[in-house]
Parts: structure tokens; sequence; C-alpha cells
């Protein structure tokens, strides 16, 4: 599997958003999941600007059946804007705005649903023969502690694919791929050297979950190209890293170990913690929001017949 260019600048990102997000049945029977709000902005434009934040402002977002609200969401609205216009709203306007304005968006349907690496596979007449980064739009990374910026710098330096991990308890390790891994002179830095697609914690060979967030050199096409079906019969994007971290081809792959703030919005009990958690800290909602947390979570304690420090309780979280 050639590989045309040794190093070249991450400039595009690449958000598959096919799902069906049935785990928020009935909310997304006609509203994708990508568009359920956290506070008061839709899942997708967090992923969006994190990859503007990173630099990454050539955004490919891999649609499905009845996606149109996300391309909406990205367009311009002359009528909401001139209705805020003329009510003298430019707090509103700007936010309209800046969304239209936030990066050069694309857009492009994957016909069938058939896998995360078929996904980003349909990605490769926009990327060409670049390295290019992929936001997963479940995982929302706390633009407090960045994680892209570090990946791409490490992708230009060993002129490898890079993928997120993050530690995560050995009983819950069957949720997510697993990395074997082997350490460098950095201890959030792992040489990756081979990968599992959600063993069950007698088999995970580590304790090292992949988040998502990659940054991928381009012969990753030519893996997706050959691999056989995988888990679920779908084309599995951790098969296609597994047999790269193994050697069969012509870059390694290294993690960067992520020891920031993650939110998973593909679940509906972290969904809610998501969206309360960054509600606390939101200029316009936040001291509301805390003084009534405090007050709930003490009668909540009452009710359990236990006493609870609320202060430790919500400065744990942040």
């Amino acid at each position: 599997m050639a590989n045309t260019i040794k190093s070249s600048a991450v400039t595009k990102a690449v958000i598959p958003a096919a799902g069906l997000g049935t785990r928020f049945l009935p909310a997304t029977k006609a509203m994708p999941k990508e568009m359920l709000p956290i506070v008061d902005k839709p899942a997708i434009q967090y992923v969006v600007e994190e990859a503007v934040s990173a630099g990454l402002d050539d955004v490919l977002i891999i649609t499905g059946r009845n996606k149109g609200n996300l391309m909406n969401h990205f367009d311009g609205v002359p009528e909401l804007e001139d209705t805020l216009k003329h009510k003298g709203d430019a707090a509103r306007l700007d936010k309209v705005n800046r969304v239209t304005g936030l990066a050069d968006v694309h857009f492009l349907r994957q016909g069938r649903p058939l896998g995360l690496g078929h996904a980003v596979a349909c990605a490769r007449q926009h990327v060409g023969r670049e390295s290019f980064a992929v936001l997963l739009g479940d995982d929302l990374i706390d633009e407090r502690d960045p994680l892209l910026d570090r990946m791409i710098a490490e992708h230009d330096a060993r002129g490898a694919s890079v993928i997120a991990l993050m530690e995560v308890p050995k009983n819950s390790i069957h949720l997510y791929g697993c990395a074997a891994v082997e350490t460098t002179e950095d201890r959030d830095v792992v040489r990756v050297t081979g990968l599992v697609e959600k063993p069950s914690a007698e088999d995970a060979p580590s304790s090292l979950a992949v988040i998502g967030r990659y940054v991928l050199r381009p012969e990753i096409f030519d893996v997706l190209d050959v691999i056989e079906p995988g888990r679920g019969g779908e084309i599995q994007l951790t098969d296609a890293l597994n047999l790269l971290a193994e050697g069969h081809g012509d870059d390694p792959v290294y993690g960067v170990i992520f020891r920031g703030r993650r939110y998973d919005t593909g679940d509906r009990a972290d969904w809610i913690k998501a969206n309360v958690l960054l509600a606390i800290d939101h200029p316009e909602l936040g001291a509301e929001l805390e003084e009534w947390i405090l007050e709930f979570a003490e009668a909540l304690g009452a009710n359990r017949g236990t006493s609870l420090n609320n202060n430790s309780l919500l400065s744990s979280f942040r």
C-alpha cells in the first residue's frame, strides 16, 4: 500500500453523522440525534467548533436519510436574520451568523449504513491524498481540555496516524475499541500495537479505550478498500487501524491518552449530565442553575437520610 505523502498539513475534518439515533427514540424519530441540544447549541455544532479551533476549517459531514436539519443548521436563514435585525436583537443575530460562517462545511450522503469504516471511506474523494481528522459526533470534548491540537502535533512530529485513548474501568471496556500499547518517552503518548473491538474484560489487552477522535494518514483508505466486514457485519475503522498498528502499512499508529473532560452524548444519561455540567459554566445560566442544583442536592440527600457536601459535589465534576 503505497503512501505518496510523507507529511502534510492537516486541514480537513470528517464528521460521520449518519446514525439513526435509536437510543433516543422517539425524540430522534424526526430529528437527527446530532441536532439534540446541549444547553443552547446542537451537539454537531460543538464538534464543528472543536475542529475549527484546531485549525480545521474544511469540514465534511457524512449524513444519511432524514438528516436535512443538519444542512439547514449551517445554512443562512435570511428571514430569521432579517427579523432579528429588525428587532435590534444583535446578540442573537451574532449567534446565528456565527454558525453560518463557522467553517467551509460540506455534506456527503452515505448511501447505505455499512459502518464507521465505510463512512470514513466515503470521504476519500474529498480528502484526497492528505492526512485528515475524524471527529465522532457522539463524543464531545470540553473546549477547556483541548485534544485535537495535541493529536495533530503528534501526527506531524511522528509521521503517523494518531488515535485518542482514554483510561476506563475494566468492566466498561467491552463498550469500546481497546488498544494494546507500548510506552514512549511521553507518558501521554503510546505506540499502538493492536486494537480489539469491544473485547470482554478478560480478553482486553489494556484499560485504554478508543474514543472518537482520529488523525489519519491517507493510507487508511487503501486498507478500508480491502478489509472484510467485521463485528456486526460492518466495515470497522478499528479493524483497519489494527492492520496498520500490526505493521501491515507504511506508517505506525500512536495514541494520545486524554485525561480531560469528555461527554458521551450518545447515551441518554450522559447526555443529561453533559447538559447540566456545561450549563453550570454558562455565563447566562450558570449562577441560577447552580443555586437550584445545590438546593435540589440538599433535598435529595435529606430524603435519602444522608448528608451531602454540595460544594464538593459540584467541584468534583469541574
